[in-house]
């Protein structure tokens, strides 16, 4: 079961996300009305937010936390293969249905519309139909970055990639024009890392501490993680950072 708080109830124009999720470009008016079908869910770290091939009566926004999307295969065996961070968006208009189980990885907060509800105003209010393309587009692009990640990239490089990754999502980078470390904070476990990415704990763990080890990376805590040069960390990805300029 979910736990719906009513402390977490929040104004849309206090919103973290609010310049970021499905409802950004819309105006006060459209806020409103959108205000009138929203409610929040708050999920416990592990608990199944939505099964997949189940109905889900809702959609809506990750506020705060982290959710997994994984599938199972007949034999037992999952696959994580995707997460939802803050501002991404959870179901899919038109669909009663996700293909994915939804587990929560932190504790999360879900800004949820009721499916239909959200469905009729979706269809009078272009402004959300033209961002929730917008952010379907970006996920897709984010599954085929992936596709690279797991196919084709070492131990190494993935890990690199899914520190630039969250770095990117959390908006850190920005603080390195400034000269400042890049402050990472993992909304993963190392297990969790390991599932995600296909790879061992041992792995995981060695490849951390090798980069660690060369000064790329420092640790504060089991889940901060400090980047005095986030360039350095880009070049471990092994993407092509300056798109084939220099032989």
């Amino acid at each position: 079961m979910s736990i719906s708080l009513s402390t977490t109830d929040i104004r849309c124009a206090d919103c973290p996300i609010r310049h970021r999720a499905v409802c950004s470009n819309c105006t006060d008016d459209e806020l409103q009305q959108l205000d009138q079908i929203k409610y929040y869910r708050t999920y416990a770290p592990g608990q199944t937010i939505a099964w997949g091939g189940d109905e889900l009566g809702f959609v809506g926004s990750v506020v705060r936390g982290v959710a997994s999307l994984s599938q199972t295969m007949e034999d037992g065996r999952t696959q994580m293969v995707g997460l939802l961070l803050p501002s991404d968006f959870v179901g899919r208009p038109g669909r009663a249905s996700l293909p994915y189980d939804v587990t929560a990885v932190s504790e999360i907060t879900l800004c949820c519309f009721r499916r239909k509800p959200f469905e009729k105003q979706l269809a009078m209010t272009p402004h959300i139909a033209e961002r929730l393309l917008e952010m379907t587009l970006d996920d897709l692009d984010a599954a085929r970055e992936w596709m690279l990640i797991l196919g084709r990239k070492t131990a190494r490089e993935k890990i690199a990639s899914l520190l630039t990754i969250i770095a990117r999502r959390e908006k850190s980078m920005e603080f390195a024009a400034q000269g400042d470390a890049v402050v990472i904070d993992l909304p993963l476990t190392r297990e969790a890392m390991a599932d995600y990415l296909g790879l061992t704990l041992e792995t995981v763990s060695r490849q951390i501490s090798a980069l660690k080890r060369e000064g790329i990376i420092a640790l504060d805590g089991k889940r901060r993680i400090l980047v005095p040069d986030m360039p350095a960390l880009m070049e471990e990805t092994g993407d092509d950072m300056d798109g084939g300029l220099i032989a």
